[in-house]
This record gives C-alpha cells, structure tokens and sequence, in this order.
C-alpha cells in the first residue's frame, strides 16, 4: 500500500499550497506530488517578462505583472480540469486578488481603474466551469524573521535588494487573508516543523493531516449536495 491509499487521499484531489515569498511553496509541492504521484502546477516565475521591471518599479508595472500572473494562473486551472484533478498547486489564484493586486491598489501603485479591471477579470474567470476549486489548500506559516532569512538564502537579487519593509507588509497581509478565507478547507503548517529537504520521512505527518482534512471535506459536500 503506498502513502496516498495510506491516508485516503483520493487520486482525483487537488491541493494548493499558499504562503508568503521564501515560505518554501515550491518544495512542499514537489515532495506532496512525487510522493503522491500527483502533477504539479508551478507558478511562471523564471520565464515572467515584466518581473524584474516589476521590482525595479511597483507603479509603472504592477497591472502588467498581476494581469500575466492571473492569465497563466486560468491556463493552470483550465488544465487541471481537463485531466480531472490530481494536481498539487504552487500558489493560489485567490493570493493574486486577495494580496498582490489588493495591496498595490491600496499603497497607490495600481490604480482604482486597473485595479477595477483585474478584479472583473478574476472574478469571470471563477465562475467559468473550467475553474475547479482546490480540495484543500495548505498554507505554510513561520515567524517573520524565519520567512526573510530563506528570501536572503534564497539568492535571487532582485528580491534581496526589495526592502525588509516590503516583504513586512506582504508577511502581515498573507497573515490577515488567511484568518479570513474561506474559499476551500485549510491547512495550516509552521515551517519550523519539518524539514522536507533534509528528512524525507517529514512528509508523513503531513499526508496523514492532508487526508484527514481531505476525508471530512468531501464527507461535507456529500451532505451539502443532499439537502
């Protein structure tokens, strides 16, 4: 028996994992997809042409960056649709609006009208039939002080030049969107409490907690749909 008939995981699922930058998204996702042997939706960040611009100028390019961002995010989703689940997700579609595009129209680098455009957008995208929401969506969580150390050993220049209080304010925004989400179930999991590159025997726990999670969501629709 492997870990995902182990733990009741259905092979149709699809997980998103969310958290803020530096979080280590990336590598949950691919140590919940290999074990799992699920396919994997990553964010476009290497091949992003407005990203370095992005961080050399919020205001000149922030609509163009989100705007890119939520069209390749749909592509994602459209994809996973048409395979009939069986996805691990690096980063939310949700995260683009409720953080990204939220927090650039409010700090005065994405006007109201771009601002009103993106959100129109996002919203049609989500009532299309080609949207399937996630299952389950597990957010990655640690200390301020934990996230910034793993940007800065991370390496990438155009985030270690971004000032601390940038990366700050997105911290304490991802901590008031997850409070308040609502969208699918939630996991939420210190990265202080495992350790996926160095003992690959950590992912356990989480699949144990992930097919519970999974269980008594699908256990809740079922309800929901014969009422």
């Amino acid at each position: 028996m492997n870990l995902r008939e182990k733990y009741l995981i259905p092979n149709d699922s699809i997980i998103t994992i969310a958290g803020t930058v530096g979080v280590g998204k990336s590598t949950m996702t691919k140590a919940l997809a290999n074990t799992l042997q699920f396919k994997t939706s990553f964010e476009k960040v290497d091949t992003n042409p407005y990203l370095e611009n992005f961080y050399a100028d919020f205001e000149r390019w922030s609509f163009h960056l989100q705007v890119y961002f939520l069209a390749e995010r749909f592509k994602e989703q459209k994809k996973i649709f048409e395979y009939g689940g069986g996805f691990i997700q690096d980063r939310s579609i949700y995260e683009d609006t409720g953080i990204f595009a939220k927090m650039h129209y409010e700090n005065g680098t994405m006007s109201k009208t771009d601002y009103e455009t993106y959100t129109n957008l996002f919203e049609a995208m989500v009532m299309t039939p080609y949207f399937p929401h996630p299952d389950l969506l597990i957010y990655l969580e640690g200390s301020f002080d934990e996230v910034v150390g793993r940007i800065q050993e991370r390496g990438r220049e155009m985030e270690k030049s971004t000032p601390n209080s940038y990366w700050e304010e997105m911290y304490n925004r991802y901590t008031n969107w997850i409070d308040n989400f609502n969208a699918c179930p939630i996991l939420r999991i210190n990265i202080s409490d495992y350790d996926l590159m160095k003992k690959e025997d950590s992912i356990e726990p989480i699949l144990e907690k992930v097919g519970h999670f999974i269980q008594q969501s699908r256990r809740w629709k079922s309800r929901e749909l014969m009422k």
